[in-house]
């Protein structure tokens, strides 16, 4: 098989594997609060750890390779800066009613939206990456995949959840994963036909750190406390821990 389709056919499997996370909307739960504040909790330890753990150290080591010390720390502090703002702004100007929700759903409604187009941004460059490692190391590009198939699950479990509970129509949680999920053969795409020639460490870097800082916002001032709304804080802690601990293990691996 040609190498830029298996390289392809990689990056759309890891994207894909977003929509297992919407296997939990299936699942009929007479405690619905319970499923809701358990998704959430669990999703903002998987964005936290991510940003922390994974986007930030790699924004870093990207930025050091043509900068020094001191303006890699100042640029990347910088651009996670940025990525908050820019999450603040979204959550600002998002509409509260775009379909049929009730009052009480809203702000459901809005943090499934907001983790929507997070993650968009968040695959994207994960699919021009994916793309440009298969396509030069096809074993480390397999390993990759399987990396981000594993932590992909949980992101579409932050879309779906909310969505679903909000609306109550599992069609429109699907289709919101799926345009999330989407997303990351788009970035293969986008790597093959325009960046490939012209994507830099630095680049790179800066996206990175802005998509740390987004994450960051929205598990911390969004998914966290919309758990917590639902009053079940032994509940919420677990499950925020299990998020955290599922991404630790995922990256040691």
């Amino acid at each position: 098989m040609n190498s830029t389709i298996f390289s392809f056919l990689l990056t759309t499997i890891a994207g894909l594997s977003t929509m297992l996370g919407t296997i939990i909307i299936f699942f009929k739960n007479k405690r619905v609060e319970k499923v809701i504040a358990a998704s959430l909790a669990f999703a903002s330890g998987v964005m936290l750890t991510v940003s922390i753990t994974d986007l930030i150290p790699e924004s870093l080591s990207l930025l050091n390779t043509s900068h020094s010390s001191f303006t890699t720390i100042l640029m990347t502090l910088s651009f996670i800066i940025i990525g908050i703002i820019i999450s603040m702004l979204i959550d600002y100007y998002l509409p509260d009613q775009k379909i049929n929700i009730t009052s009480n759903n809203k702000t459901l409604y809005k943090v499934g939206i907001i983790s929507m187009l997070a993650i968009i941004l968040h695959n994207i460059p994960e699919g021009i990456a994916t793309f440009i490692t298969s396509n030069s190391n096809l074993t480390l590009g397999i390993s990759l995949t399987i990396a981000i198939a594993l932590h992909n699950i949980p992101e579409g479990i932050s879309i779906s959840v909310p969505i679903y509970y909000s609306t109550g129509s599992k069609l429109t949680a699907i289709k919101y994963t799926l345009i999330s999920a989407l997303s990351e053969p788009l970035g293969a795409i986008i790597a093959f036909f325009f960046l490939a020639p012209f994507v830099t460490s630095t680049f790179l870097g800066i996206l990175f750190a802005i998509i740390a800082g987004i994450m960051s916002h929205i598990s911390l001032c969004e998914l966290l406390p919309t758990s917590k709304k639902y009053q079940l804080p032994k509940l919420t802690s677990i499950f925020f821990l299990l998020g955290s601990i599922f991404m630790l293990i995922n990256i040691l691996i």
